[in-house]
């Protein structure tokens, strides 16, 4: 009785030995060394792990880098350190990285804008959007103000002023996490160095802008002509800004009427 217990228990053991000598064999025999230089690169990474370089986070950039299909430069928050780091590791030219920032268009604030009704609910754009008429502004394509971007933000670049959302310049790292939650596609990665902005993001007709909101882009065109370099145009009734041309000189700000075209640094945002 006992040998017909132990016997079936020996070969399971034997037979466990066996696979595990062989599973230990094969892990060494198979093996595939990782590069030294994913590590060095992984070092160089600022381990936000925030998707804004495009891929899952810093280890998936990293692999992607070492292959040769991120650029060094294409990690947003760790800049031209992390850029140039990279480049040395893999015996690359660094290139040229431009530092951007995150910018809401839509200086509706609750003091010069129109609203239709109160709304008391989640503190989430997606849930303001879905009431009557897109949410509760006049203007269908101004910033709601819940905070989305806010809770996005994992390095507290973004506030909410009186009623809309503002971005920090010197905490933003342009990773792109408050670009992506906002429904009304309000925000946008922008040259950091730019700071003339247009603070609107409605294509509406001028008179109807001016019924919702009293510094929105009327479409007026005032801007283009005052713009000796051609770097602005208005574009389905919206002015819109070509960062390339703009030299910062300032003359479409002072052409405004609306004052919608600002100064970021010197709005202080």
């Amino acid at each position: 009785m006992l040998e017909a217990l132990l016997l079936p228990a020996l070969l399971l053991g034997g037979m466990g030995l066996l696979f595990g000598v062989g599973l230990g064999f094969a892990s060494v025999k198979f093996r595939v060394d990782d590069d030294p230089k994913l590590a060095l690169i992984r070092e160089a990474l600022p381990g936000a792990n925030c998707g804004g370089c495009g891929y899952a986070g810093c280890d998936a950039f990293a692999e992607s880098a070492l292959k040769g299909t991120a650029k060094p430069g294409g990690c947003p928050v760790g800049g031209e350190t992390s850029a140039g780091r990279i480049a040395g590791v893999l015996g690359v030219p660094a290139g040229r990285f431009e530092r951007k920032q995150s910018f809401v268009r839509c200086g509706g604030c609750e003091s010069k804008s129109v609203f239709r009704y109160d709304y008391w609910g989640m503190n989430d754009c997606g849930a303001a959007m879905q009431l009557a008429g897109g949410g509760s502004k006049g203007c269908v394509y101004g910033c709601l103000g819940a905070g989305s971007c806010r809770a996005a933000c994992r390095f507290g670049a973004i506030s909410l002023t009186d009623g809309i959302a503002a971005v920090d310049p010197g905490k933003c790292t342009a990773c792109g996490m408050c670009v992506k939650v906002c429904p009304k596609n309000l925000i946008a990665l922008v040259p950091y160095m730019n700071n003339i902005h247009v603070c609107c993001h409605s294509n509406d007709p001028g008179r109807g802008v001016r019924v919702n909101c009293k510094v929105g882009c009327i479409g007026c065109k005032l801007c283009e002509k005052a713009c000796k370099y051609g770097a602005i145009r208005v574009s389905g009734n919206l002015a819109v800004i070509d960062y390339a041309k703009c030299t910062q000189c300032g003359e479409c700000m002072g052409k405004c009427p609306s004052k919608c075209i600002i100064s970021v640094r010197a709005a202080g945002k």
